[in-house]
């Protein structure tokens, strides 16, 4: 065994033996100077322990020093009833605390009973009560945070186990505080008790078997009851006092003395206040002027010292601040900052700040939030944080966007000015300044806003500098919106799913297909503007293929396939006829003997002459279509449509290329073109 185990067996064994066992006087001042030394060990522990849980034995702590201190008062009770002695701490106590003078001795005693249970143990009490009850409430709040931490990666399974532990560690704690504040307020009213009990029994016992005058017993009897509540009540006093300043700790990141120094000696404001409201009450009332004024100058004193000390502070701390910021200029790992670089980036001349200012009524940065939720809602994926910056370099009215830090887009606007666009059949003409809209190239005017209600009435279409940045946005981000997805972007993808299809997203990753696998998989899909926002079926599709063939390519389209109606939703109109343009069943054919299957996968070996046949071809039937405001849509078999994809996409990327297994049911076909080389 331990010696800490027989230790604490022993005392407890100790505490019931006094009670039993009748204790020689000397031996009892032994142990009322233990219960003293125990009750200060315990107080000044709590004053500077950093946080409660330092002390998290405290509430058996105080149940066995109670059971302690309440056999002691017993076996004084005994000695002083008995032999009317007790010792000389007991009789000491009574005689000097009272100032040998039974009167003063009761009213201190009353009054030191009173401070104990009406001020410190029922404060403790109802303090213990509602920080358990507070806590217990907090648990859910602070384990949905510790779990948020945990799957944002800001902390690890070992540090969230701790928290966890922790957690209900101070939870047990103050549960099992509520409880043993109860032993404080228990221990006195027993103490009122036994004191009542002590003088009425020593009047009877001394006037009766001791042969004393009823004053004599009173006075004797008395002091002794007192001495011996005081030694009980004063360590009761220390251990309620220790009970109240452990369940109200707060900071958990300095001492007590610490804080108490810093939160009320901190403003020089407030001593300059308070020394000379004490100055004024020395001087202009009858109070004792050389106490009062004296301690109002030193708090005035002492506020200027304080002040001076700050701004000395205050300098130092610049100084070092400046000596810190040129340390890290000078340091060779300071380009790491650099290095960042932004997936999307709007960057406008100082004529377009007024646009995305919302002092000035602009309203660009809600638009920007929009196209970020709007693409989510479409295309089902996740737009990165969009960066807004002015560029002084740039054109008053010229704004460019930039992906991956590269410029790919620009336009210009003219600020007070609407852009107007001929729908086609408008033949009424505006006046304007010509231009190209800069989100689809199309023929368009800038007009003024006095011509706006004209042209809107005769059928042009209308909109405003900021729509036309926010739809050139748009439009840049969704045509690259495959470059823009990271592996980070498509787990939190998987781990979206996997809240409500467990078994679907364990069997397909990291089993069958990689992270970075499936990611290709979803890049494939936006690269053509198929959306991605059902990727239950997207996995449930990966998960029946993946098994006989890893090829992405491949996989996409059987997953383009399992799209089918959200794909002929989104290119086709089901309310009439749709016109297309198809490939020569001769041409398939040539396409598949081209195909080349090597270790690295497959690619399309044609001869340049063909390829040049092909895509004039491919742009005459297109401009048929487009002619007539159609958007050019190829079919082909489902075998061939990959490697036309890959032949066209870099000369035609705006061309639409479906297999014949993507097409719904219900989708109205109407083939107005073939490509073939003659």
């Amino acid at each position: 065994m331990k010696v800490g185990d027989i230790a604490l067996g022993l005392f407890v064994i100790l505490a019931i033996v006094i009670m039993i066992v009748p204790m020689n006087t000397l031996l009892l001042d032994i142990l009322i100077t233990l219960n003293i030394t125990l009750a200060l060990i315990i107080l000044f522990n709590a004053l500077f322990a950093q946080e409660a849980l330092n002390m998290s034995s405290f509430p058996t702590m105080l149940l066995f020093i109670t059971i302690y201190r309440l056999s002691l008062n017993l076996s004084s009770t005994r000695s002083i009833l008995t032999s009317g002695e007790a010792g000389d701490v007991i009789e000491t106590f009574g005689r000097f605390v009272g100032g040998n003078d039974i009167v003063v001795g009761i009213v201190m005693f009353i009054i030191l009973i009173i401070v104990q249970f009406l001020v410190i143990t029922k404060g403790s009490e109802r303090v213990s009560e509602v920080s358990a009850r507070f806590t217990l409430d907090a648990m859910p709040g602070k384990q949905m945070a510790i779990d948020a931490d945990l799957n944002s990666g800001l902390i690890d399974e070992m540090q969230a186990k701790e928290r966890r532990t922790k957690i209900q560690d101070e939870a047990s704690f103050y549960g099992a505080m509520d409880g043993a504040s109860k032993y404080v307020k228990g221990d006195a009213i027993t103490g009122l008790i036994i004191t009542f009990i002590n003088i009425v029994g020593g009047l009877v016992i001394g006037s009766t078997r001791g042969g004393l005058s009823i004053n004599e017993a009173f006075q004797k009897y008395t002091i002794l009851t007192i001495g011996d509540g005081l030694v009980s009540q004063i360590p009761a006093l220390l251990i309620s006092l220790a009970t109240g300043i452990l369940v109200t700790k707060v900071s958990k990141e300095a001492e007590v003395g610490d804080q108490l120094m810093q939160q009320l000696f901190s403003l020089p404001k407030v001593l300059y206040f308070s020394g000379s409201v004490l100055v004024f009450l020395g001087i202009f009332t009858p109070l004792p002027f050389f106490i009062v004024s004296v301690a109002g100058i030193l708090a005035i004193v002492s506020a200027w010292k304080m002040q001076n000390n700050m701004q000395i502070q205050a300098v130092d701390q610049e100084i070092s601040t400046e000596d810190i910021e040129a340390e890290e200029i000078r340091k060779p790992e300071n380009v790491v900052s650099l290095l960042q670089v932004d997936p999307i980036e709007l960057e406008f001349g100082y004529g377009i700040i007024p646009l995305a200012d919302v002092n000035q009524g602009g309203d660009l940065l809600d638009r920007v939030v929009m196209i970020r939720r709007q693409i989510a809602l479409e295309l089902g994926t996740i737009v990165p944080i969009i960066r807004l910056r002015d560029n002084i370099q740039l054109n008053p009215n010229q704004y460019i966007i930039k992906i991956k830090g590269i410029k790919v887009a620009e336009g210009e606007i003219i600020f007070d000015h609407y852009m107007a666009m001929n729908p086609g059949f408008v033949e009424e003409e505006l006046d304007g300044i010509e231009t190209v809209e800069p989100a689809f190239n199309l023929p368009a005017l800038w007009i003024t806003e006095n011509q706006r209600e004209r042209a809107e009435t005769i059928g042009y279409t209308v909109v405003d500098p900021p729509s036309i940045i926010a739809t050139h946005l748009t439009e840049v981000i969704k045509k690259h919106l495959d470059e823009l997805m990271t592996r980070q972007d498509v787990q939190t993808l998987i781990n979206n799913v996997k809240e409500s299809n467990p078994t679907l997203v364990d069997e397909l990753v990291p089993k069958l297909l990689s992270v970075g696998e499936v990611q290709k998989v979803l890049m494939n899909l936006l690269n053509e503007g198929v959306s991605i926002r059902d990727l239950v079926t997207i996995f449930e599709t990966l998960a029946d293929n993946a098994i006989t063939n890893r090829d992405t390519d491949i996989l996409t389209e059987y997953v383009r396939q399992s799209l089918k109606r959200a794909i002929s939703s989104t290119f086709f109109d089901e309310s009439e006829s749709n016109s297309v343009i198809t490939l020569d069943p001769g041409l398939e054919q040539k396409i598949m003997d081209s195909v080349k299957n090597t270790e690295q996968g497959t690619y399309l070996a044609l001869d340049p002459e063909i390829t040049a046949k092909i895509f004039n071809s491919v742009e005459q039937e297109t401009n048929k279509l487009s002619s007539i405001g159609r958007t050019p849509i190829l079919l082909t078999s489902p075998i061939v449509r990959i490697y036309f994809r890959r032949l066209t996409e870099e000369q035609y990327p705006d061309l639409l290329i479906l297999s014949y297994n993507e097409l719904d049911a219900n989708a109205e076909i109407q083939s107005v073109g073939m490509v073939s080389i003659g």
